[in-house]
């Protein structure tokens, strides 16, 4: 028989560095969750990714267990990384901070595939392409689907 949820845990964390600090032992012990196993099996599966930003969402049962899944990293993230930035533009409309090309932009579509709402690498990279357009990136070259971005 499954077991009943509780609720739903959503967090951003670095790969290999959860702890019982905030934001994640607030969150946890809230619903009382054993927030050292968690960082213990967080930690293990992120060992591969130390200090890389990973979303989790975390199921959490009547019984207090617990399990989770891990995300792919957001691509506003990846845009920052491919772009050389620290962050984005506070006013994306005018003040334009950084590039990345639309080969970067397939990369990144790619990667996030599994997590986004696209069924064609095209509209993967036409969703990451507006995460880089609200964060002041320009996109260069031409769209591979022929046009022009504006």
């Amino acid at each position: 028989m499954a077991k009943e949820v509780e609720g739903f845990i959503k967090l951003q964390v670095r790969g290999g560095a959860a702890n019982p600090a905030p934001p994640v032992g607030p969150a946890l012990g809230a619903k009382g969750v054993n927030i050292m196993e968690f960082c213990k099996r967080f930690n293990a599966k992120t060992a591969d990714r130390p200090g890389v930003l990973t979303p989790v969402v975390i199921t959490v049962f009547k019984d207090k267990s617990f399990e989770f899944v891990l995300k792919t990293t957001p691509a506003a993230t990846q845009l920052l990384d491919a772009a050389k930035l620290k962050k984005g533009s506070p006013v994306s409309n005018r003040d334009k901070v950084g590039n990345v090309t639309w080969d970067q932009v397939k990369t990144i579509a790619e990667s996030k595939m599994t997590d986004l709402n696209a069924f064609t690498i095209d509209s993967a990279m036409k969703m990451v392409a507006g995460t880089a357009r609200s964060m002041g990136i320009v996109v260069k070259g031409t769209p591979p689907w022929g046009g022009e971005e504006k």
